[in-house]
């Protein structure tokens, strides 16, 4: 029989003691090198006498704790906000084609079935009287009704008081209420409020986001408390369901959710345009919403900054209306021969989102 040689424990355990030290030493000689590529990097925190024991413990970090995107550092560097580096704003959907398609479709439907723009030109104080005369004479009801633009000077809580919106919005129907945060603070009380709860529920809140320093949508800085020490820059919306929607029963009155409910300032589109409503606020409103009858309305002046223009599909209401060209008998007319809601077609109900369905367990 031929010998087997065994190694001796000692023996054994010196070889493995000698791999361990040729595996201590390489790490070693791996940490030793990111640290001093940090300590290049940043001399004055390694260097510091009051941290030089920390070092040992910050050698062991690994190396995407220390290159990430810091934007409060940026913003005090460069005056560059976190939201100007957000991505796809011009096209939010670009890298998903069916989004995109669907888009597609649904746009060429609403060009399809809409009415010509309408406007209506009624000053600050005639405006609860000239909508009560709508209601009660011409038996108007709108299906979506927008109240309020990006601007401080909208007096939207004593129209909202005076007001007979709960004749003028059909069942069901929508409303979308813009507003700064400090005058969003009034609406949300409002709508907390006994009388307004049982016929207003409030459902989402969206938030329009303006970009950059010079953009023409920043809200008032005279709105802003003296002793606070942030600047508010964004724009809230409260939207109110009237009556019972449900998206599974109810498609026809309701489009799929394919815009977010954050809107981004698209710096392209608004760089040439002035209006004081951005028309990504119009393209939410008719995305969400299959109804023809649309209405917006400005309590007050927009200002010398902004314009209000008018958009197909939409009557607008306010006292800086251009075109005054809104008749209720022939609105009526335009409405009846389009339809009152915008229909829908195979591929785009193919597309749309869906919640998935329910599980049934027989357990």
């Amino acid at each position: 029989m031929s010998k087997v040689e065994v190694a001796h424990p000692i023996e054994k355990r010196t070889t493995t003691n000698s791999n361990s030290n040729k595996v201590s030493i390489l790490l070693r000689n791996k940490f030793k090198q990111k640290y001093l590529a940090m300590n290049s990097a940043f001399p004055n925190h390694y260097n510091n006498p009051a941290k030089k024991s920390k070092q040992k413990f910050i050698i062991n970090k690994s190396s995407k704790d220390y290159f990430k995107n810091d934007h409060t550092n940026q913003f005090i560097h460069t005056g560059k906000r976190p939201i100007e580096n957000i991505r796809n704003i011009e096209n939010p959907v670009s890298g998903y084609p069916k989004l995109q398609r669907l888009l597609s479709l649904k746009q060429d439907q609403i060009n399809k079935y809409r009415s010509k723009p309408f406007g209506a030109r009624v000053a600050t104080e005639k405006m609860v009287e000239t909508i009560d005369r709508w209601v009660t004479k011409q038996k108007l009801t709108f299906d979506v009704i927008m109240i309020g633009g990006l601007s401080e000077n909208q007096f939207i809580y004593p129209l909202l008081l005076n007001l007979q919106l709960d004749k003028l919005c059909s069942k069901p129907g929508f409303l979308f209420f813009w507003a700064s945060t400090q005058q969003i603070q009034q609406l949300t009380r409002l709508l907390e409020s006994s009388s307004w709860g049982g016929r207003f529920r409030r459902s989402e809140e969206l938030v329009f986001l303006p970009v950059g320093r010079d953009s023409k949508y920043i809200p008032d800085k005279n709105d802003i408390p003296e002793e606070s020490l942030l600047q508010q820059k964004q724009w809230h919306c409260w939207m109110c369901i009237t009556g019972t929607v449900r998206r599974s029963t109810d498609s026809h009155l309701i489009h799929c959710n394919v815009n977010t409910d954050i809107i981004v300032e698209n710096t392209l589109m608004t760089s040439d345009c002035n209006n004081i409503v951005p028309i990504s606020m119009y393209e939410l409103v008719e995305n969400f919403s299959s109804s023809t009858r649309r209405l917006h309305i400005l309590p007050a002046s927009v200002g010398l900054e902004h314009s209000l223009k008018l958009r197909p599909g939409w009557v607008i209401v306010g006292p800086d209306v251009l075109v005054d060209n809104f008749d209720p008998s022939v609105y009526k007319q335009e409405i009846s021969s389009i339809g009152s809601n915008v229909p829908s077609t195979d591929e785009i109900d193919l597309l749309r989102p869906k919640s998935p369905n329910r599980r049934l367990s027989f357990c």
